[in-house]
C-alpha cells in the first residue's frame, strides 16, 4: 500500500473588496442606515465628517472634486463625468456612499 502524501493543505479564503471597486452602491442606503440619516438631516455635518477622513477642507466633503480624488485614490474605476452627474443628481447618495466606502475601508485597515 503505497502512503498519501498532502502535498498543499486546505486554507480558508475570505474574500473582500478590492481597491478598484465602490464597497457599497451608489443607491445602498439600507447597508448603513446611520450614514444615511446623517446625510438626510445633517447634510453639512456629514461632507464635513468625509473632508476631515480626507485631510481636506470642510467645504470639500460633498463635491465632485472629493469624489473624484477618493476615486483616483483607491483606483476606483469611474469618470470626471460620472462624479459630476452622481454628486449633481443624487448629492445625498453620492456622499453617503463616499462615507460608507470610507467607514468600510477604515474596519478593513484600507484607509
Amino acid at each position: 500500500m503505497n502512503p498519501v502524501i498532502v502535498s498543499s493543505q486546505p486554507v480558508m479564503v475570505v474574500t473582500q473588496p478590492q481597491s478598484g471597486q465602490w464597497q457599497t452602491d451608489l443607491c445602498d442606503c439600507c447597508s448603513d442606515v446611520g450614514v444615511c440619516l446623517c446625510g438626510l438631516f445633517c447634510f453639512t455635518c456629514l461632507g464635513c465628517q468625509v473632508a476631515a477622513d480626507m485631510d481636506e477642507c470642510c467645504l470639500c466633503g460633498p463635491t465632485m472634486a472629493m469624489r473624484s480624488v477618493y476615486r483616483t485614490r483607491y483606483r476606483i474605476p469611474g469618470s470626471l463625468m460620472g462624479d459630476f452627474i452622481a454628486t449633481g443628481c443624487c448629492p445625498l447618495c453620492s456622499l453617503c456612499q463616499l462615507k460608507r466606502d470610507i467607514n468600510r475601508r477604515k474596519d478593513m485597515g484600507m484607509f
